[in-house]
């Protein structure tokens, strides 16, 4: 189980560093500093915050910190939309790092579930 936790610590920081590939590369534009000033600060937040839940001092604390994980990626997921249906980048160049982005989402979905299920 711990490594499967680092596992997806280092997916979540993989995803932080594909995150700052891709605001690097955003026009210098209202719209493109915008959104890149957002994207990199939500795009890096579920990494830190990984670091949190794993130091979690009760399930309620776990559940909470998995939340803000969950939170933090779908705004990540809004701004890549945004940035695709502009196109600020080429729409194909986004499609590999949302699918990620959808991926975790949906591990962060499950985690919560199961933490809730094993709560109650």
């Amino acid at each position: 189980m711990e490594n499967k936790k680092f596992d997806l610590e280092d997916r979540l920081i993989d995803f932080a560093i594909r995150i700052s590939e891709v605001v690097e590369v955003l026009p210098n534009t209202k719209l493109g500093n915008h959104i890149g000033n957002q994207l990199i600060r939500c795009g890096a937040s579920p990494a830190l915050n990984c670091g949190e839940a794993q130091s979690a001092e009760s399930t309620k604390d776990f559940i909470h910190k998995l939340k803000i994980i969950l939170k933090e990626l779908r705004e990540t997921r809004i701004c890549l939309k945004i940035i695709q249906k502009k196109p600020l980048l080429k729409p194909e160049k986004m499609d590999c790092i949302i699918k990620e982005n959808n991926e975790l989402i949906a591990i962060y979905l499950k985690s919560i579930e199961t933490a809730k299920q094993k709560n109650s």
